[in-house]
C-alpha cells in the first residue's frame, strides 16, 4: 500500500503572480475566425451540462479554433435544451451521451470539461486522464480528502493539462491585491477572515420521495453515492446541501475564498481546526449541511477564520462575501467587486497627540474583465503549448483549497478541536481520519 505521506506534496503555494489584462477575442458562442485543420482545433466534450459546466463551455467557446464535439448528461431534457442553444448559435450539432465513459471513448475529443456534482469529480477526472484527455474540472475537486489525494497523484503522473475551475486565480484585481499584500505594507498579518453570507438562500422545502423525472438516468446520477430514493431536493443545484454529494457552503463558496486566503499567506497545512455551527436559520428544512458555521484554522503565525450563513447578507466590512487580511498597519479587504486597504490608526493619547493612520488608505479598486473567460483562455493556452507551468489553477491549487475546506467540515462533524500532522498528512484523531476516506457504492470503485 502506498501511504498518503508518500504521494502528498507539501509546501507553499506558488510565488506571486502578476496581473495581465488579457482580452477575449470573440463574443459568446463564436466559432473563431479561421478554419484550420483538424489537428489545430481543440475539440471539447462537456460532462454535466446544467450549471457551471455549461458556463465553462460558453466561456471556452469564445476562443478561436475551439469547438464543441459532445455533451453528456444524465438528464435528457437538459441535453435537449443545451444542444438547441448551441445549434441556434451556429455551432454544429454535438454528439450526445448519457454515460460519460462513452464520451471519453471518442478519440477526436481533446479536452473534457467536468461540471457534474462534487461526488463525481474524482472518478470522472481519473477516467478522463486514463483516456488521454486534458481536463478542466469544476471545484471543489472532490468530496473527500482521500479523493483529493488520489487526484493530485494521478494528475502529476499523467502529463496532461488540468485546470481547476477556481477562476479567481485569473481575475486581475484578485492577483493585484495579493501582489500588494506581498509588499509587506500591512505589517505582520495575524488574522485572515474569509466569509460567505448568502441572503438569497431560503429554506429547502421538505418534499416527498418519488420517481425520477422522465428522461433522467437516476442510477447514473447517483453513481458512487449511496443508493437512496429519488427526491427533488437532492437533484439539480440543491445537491450541494447534502453530505452524500457535496459539503455545503464550506466547499462551495469556501473553496474560492479559502483558496485566496491560503494563497495570500503562502500556507497549506493548518496546525489545528475547530468548527462550531449548525442549522440555526432553517432548523427543520430538508438540507443537511450547516446554514451557520464558524471555523478557526490555526497556522504558524496567524489564524484563519471562515464564516458562512444563509439568509443573511450582512457580512464583514459590509460585504456578503470576501477575504480580509488583517495586519498591524491595516486591513486589505478583497471580494469579487474589488479590493481596498483600510489603515489602522495609531493611538498616542498618552502623549496628547492626534491619532495618525499607520499607512496610507487605498480606495476601492474595482474589478474589470471576466475571470472565467481569462481562466478558460489560460487553460487553452496551456493545452496548445503543452505547458502546465502556465496554468493559473493547476491541481495543487484545487487540492489545497478543497483539503482545508474538508478539514473544516470534518471538525464540524466531530465537534472536536482537531490537530493536523503535516508529516503524516493525517489528523491525530482516529474518528477524524475515518471521515477523510471516500466510500463508493453501487459497484463503483475509487481507482
Amino acid at each position: 500500500m502506498v501511504t498518503r505521506r508518500k504521494f502528498i506534496r507539501n509546501g507553499a503555494l506558488g510565488a506571486t503572480a502578476t496581473a495581465a489584462a488579457l482580452s477575449i477575442p470573440a463574443p459568446l458562442w463564436s466559432r473563431g475566425s479561421r478554419i484550420l485543420g483538424a489537428n489545430d482545433r481543440i475539440r471539447v466534450g462537456l460532462i454535466g451540462c446544467n450549471g457551471m459546466g455549461f458556463s465553462d463551455l460558453s466561456s471556452i467557446l469564445k476562443l478561436p479554433d475551439v469547438e464543441v464535439a459532445a455533451l453528456c448528461d444524465v438528464d435528457q431534457g437538459v441535453l435537449d435544451r443545451r444542444i438547441a442553444q448551441l445549434t441556434e448559435a451556429g455551432h454544429p450539432k454535438p454528439k450526445r451521451y448519457g454515460d460519460y465513459r462513452k464520451l471519453l471513448g471518442e478519440k477526436d475529443i481533446d479536452v473534457v470539461l467536468i461540471g457534474t456534482p462534487d461526488h463525481w469529480h474524482c472518478r470522472q477526472l481519473l477516467d478522463a486522464l486514463e483516456a488521454g484527455k486534458d481536463v478542466y474540472c469544476e471545484k471543489p475537486i472532490a468530496n473527500s480528502i482521500e479523493e483529493c489525494d488520489r487526484m493530485l497523484q494521478a494528475v502529476n503522473s499523467s502529463g496532461r493539462m488540468v485546470q481547476i475551475g477556481q477562476w479567481q486565480r485569473s481575475q486581475p484585481h484578485f492577483v493585484d491585491a495579493i501582489s500588494f499584500l506581498r509588499t509587506g505594507a500591512l505589517g505582520p498579518v495575524r488574522l485572515v477572515k474569509a466569509w460567505a453570507y448568502q441572503g438569497w438562500m431560503q429554506p429547502v422545502p421538505n418534499l416527498p420521495d418519488g420517481p425520477a423525472p422522465e428522461g433522467v438516468d437516476y442510477d447514473m446520477w447517483l453513481g458512487p453515492a449511496p443508493m437512496r430514493p429519488f427526491n427533488p431536493n437532492r437533484f439539480h443545484f440543491n445537491f450541494r446541501w447534502f453530505w452524500d454529494y457535496a459539503g455545503g457552503l464550506m466547499t462551495d463558496w469556501g473553496v474560492h475564498l479559502i483558496d485566496y486566503a491560503l494563497y495570500g499567506m503562502e500556507a497549506t497545512d493548518p496546525k489545528s481546526v475547530l468548527a462550531s455551527g449548525g442549522k440555526f436559520a432553517y432548523a427543520d428544512d430538508a438540507s443537511e449541511t450547516p446554514d451557520t458555521l464558524q471555523t478557526v484554522y490555526e497556522f504558524e503565525g496567524f489564524n484563519l477564520l471562515w464564516e458562512h450563513a444563509t439568509g443573511i447578507d450582512g457580512g464583514n466590512y459590509g460585504r456578503n462575501h470576501g477575504i480580509a487580511f488583517i495586519g498591524n498597519n491595516g486591513t486589505l479587504v478583497l471580494d469579487r467587486g474589488g479590493w481596498e486597504v483600510i489603515p489602522e490608526v495609531g493611538h498616542e493619547s498618552w502623549r496628547q497627540l492626534p491619532d495618525q493612520p499607520k499607512m496610507e488608505a487605498i480606495p476601492l479598486r474595482t474589478a474589470a474583465g471576466s475571470g472565467l473567460d481569462l481562466h478558460t483562455q489560460n487553460f487553452v493556452e496551456a493545452v496548445r503549448n503543452r505547458d502546465s507551468g502556465i496554468l493559473k489553477a493547476p491541481i495543487e491549487v484545487g487540492y489545497h483549497a478543497a483539503r482545508v475546506s474538508h478539514m473544516g467540515n470534518i471538525a464540524y462533524k466531530t465537534g472536536k478541536k482537531l490537530h493536523w500532522d503535516a508529516l503524516q498528512a493525517a489528523f491525530t484523531d482516529a474518528e477524524a481520519n475515518a471521515l477523510m476516506q471516500a466510500t463508493y457504492h453501487n459497484g463503483w470503485e475509487l481507482k
